[in-house]
Formats: C-alpha cells, structure tokens, sequence
C-alpha cells in the first residue's frame, strides 16, 4: 500500500516578500488558480486509491491546510509539528503513522509540497515505476535530468536499467565545473 506523504511544514522565508512565515510559499497560488499544497494533492490523487495522503504541517499552519484540503474535497490525516524539525523526523513520523495504520508493508511517498511539476503523468508513470523496488525493501528515490549546469541541485550518479537505476553517488551542489562534467558524462541526475 503506497501513502503518499506531503511535507508541508516550510516556512516560507525563500520567496519573501511573496510568501510570509504565516502563509509559505506551499500555501500560494503561484502557478494557476490551486496552491502548491493543492496541486501536490491533486497530482497523488491518481495513486492513492482508498488510502487517503498523509499531510505534516506546522501547528500555526492548521488552518490553511484544512482549509485548502476541503476546498479539492480531499480528506485525510494531518500531523501537526509544534516545532520545525525538517524531513528526518518527518519521515519518521510518516513512517510509523503508516504502518501503524497500514500495516508493515505500507510504503511512504514523500513529497514537499511546494513543488512545481508541469507533467502530473509522468510524476504518476515514475512513481508507478519504482512502487515494485519498494515493494522489495529498496529505498527509492527520483532524478530529474539536468538540462544545464546547476551548482545549486544536489547530483545523482546512477547505473543500470530503465525505469529503475541503482545509485552510486550522491553529490551535494557541486562547483560549476563539476556540474558542468556531470552534464557532459551523463547518468546524472538532480
């Protein structure tokens, strides 16, 4: 059973002035008409099935996030942090909240939820693709080929055959050159 976890606890100091610490970036509307908290629920709608997604959020944040949920009518559970601890504990959490509702096997989806994807399909064909290397005790995780050098990505260094690479190296925000290499290789990925 695949849950889909939404991290939702930011506290949109990045895009300041547009965002504030009592409505993040997560909560905005900056691509179309939904927030980027709604367009994640909307694209994981597809592969929930009846397992509804598992949000954690900021206890100050309670409001917006129940609020933007019942606007798409999408229900589920909300874990509310007193403190911003960052992913580790998150998962943690989403984790032990899955199994305990889901059973041992329940497999969590961890997504931020401030996110811009423009092909909601291919997210859903990619997540489809690696549910069997999960299902199988793996740890999985998702590239996006670069398309320039970016010194401010972390890179993943990746073998094998498609859909599902092994990973053999993980580089966080090379130099310029560095990245540059990575692009001119191949097999990388942010």
């Amino acid at each position: 059973m695949l849950v889909p976890v939404l991290l939702a606890g930011g506290s949109g100091t990045r895009l300041w002035p547009l965002s504030r610490q009592a409505r993040p970036k997560q909560f905005l509307p900056l691509v179309d008409d939904n927030s980027l908290l709604q367009a994640t629920l909307k694209r994981v709608a597809p592969l929930t099935g009846q397992t509804p997604p598992l949000v954690i959020g900021a206890e100050e944040h309670r409001f917006l996030i129940a609020e933007q949920m019942r606007q798409l009518g999408i229900g589920g559970p909300v874990v509310l942090e007193p403190v911003g601890r960052n992913t580790a504990p998150a998962a943690a959490v989403a984790a032990l909240h899955a199994s305990r509702e889901h059973g041992p096997d329940a497999m969590c989806l961890l997504l931020p939820s401030d996110h811009v994807m423009a092909d909601a399909e291919a997210f859903q064909a990619a997540v489809r693709a690696g549910e069997p290397a999960a299902a199988e005790g793996r740890l999985v995780t998702f590239g996006v080929t670069p398309d320039r050098p970016e010194t401010g990505y972390g890179y993943i260094r990746a073998a094998g055959d498609a859909p599902v690479l092994s990973i053999e190296a993980f580089v966080e925000k090379p130099d310029a050159t560095t990245a540059q290499g990575y692009l001119d290789a191949g097999g990388y990925y942010w």
